[in-house]
């Protein structure tokens, strides 16, 4: 299934597997939310939007001339953050709460799998909401089985994000193991350089990348097709 990203759909011979759980792993400064954009570019997307308000994310895609026609936000922000007349609530720590919004985003799962769509993307920004918050971790647990079977029966791409640093290690090595693709973003810091870096060292059904390819953000993702990556 493509990615939108051509050089990495021809790596790939076509795209990544389909029904594949992704990982997106970035570092924070590296502005990876750029590739979860690109890839709504290339199906349908279920955009399932939990630390930032959807119309922000939907003007950011937009001002990377991406169409966002194709795009429905999932609004699990405002469901966590807002009371229903706007308010802001602090819900740090509320057990309670952090158990129903993992019931919430289970739920807006089930009804996908209610009425399955052929050829689609779903994305969680971010995953690492997830692994922060207080919920026992048989429910962080079922929450990852529920995302693999809801992948795997509607044959789409999910696209997890996943913040380097932000992420409890026990949770994130039960995701690591999970996926079926990761996506490994980092930044490296020059005397006079900042220059981005992707691997993707596990892809399942097909031969992971060996190298470190170097990208830059220009109207979206671009990678730098001066290295052998063929």
């Amino acid at each position: 299934m493509s990615t939108a990203i051509p050089v990495l759909d021809r790596i790939f011979g076509g795209g990544l597997p389909s029904g594949s759980v992704v990982y997106v792993r970035a570092d924070v400064q590296a502005m990876a939310e750029i590739f979860l954009y690109q890839f709504t570019q290339a199906r349908k997307t279920y955009y399932f939007s939990n630390q930032r308000n959807p119309k922000h994310i939907c003007r950011d895609i937009q001002n990377l001339v991406f169409d966002t026609e194709d795009i429905t936000f999932m609004d699990l922000h405002s469901e966590y953050h807002l009371t229903p007349s706007g308010d802001v609530v602090n819900n740090l720590g509320d057990e309670l709460m952090d158990t129903r919004i993992v019931e919430f985003t289970e739920y807006n799962l089930k009804k996908l799998m209610e009425k399955p769509e052929e050829d689609i993307n779903i994305i969680i920004d971010s995953f690492s909401f997830f692994m922060n918050l207080n919920v026992k971790p048989g429910i962080f647990k079922r929450l990852i089985y529920n995302i693999y079977e809801t992948t795997k029966q509607l044959n789409c791409l999910t696209f997890l994000y996943g913040i380097k640093g932000f992420n409890k290690g026990e949770l994130e090595t039960e995701i690591l193991n999970s996926s079926d693709v990761i996506f490994d973003i980092e930044l490296k810091m020059g005397t006079d350089r900042i220059t981005s870096y992707l691997s993707i060292p596990k892809i399942r059904g097909k031969h992971p990348m060996t190298e470190m390819i170097k990208f830059k953000i220009e109207n979206g993702i671009k990678i730098d097709t001066s290295q052998n990556i063929a």
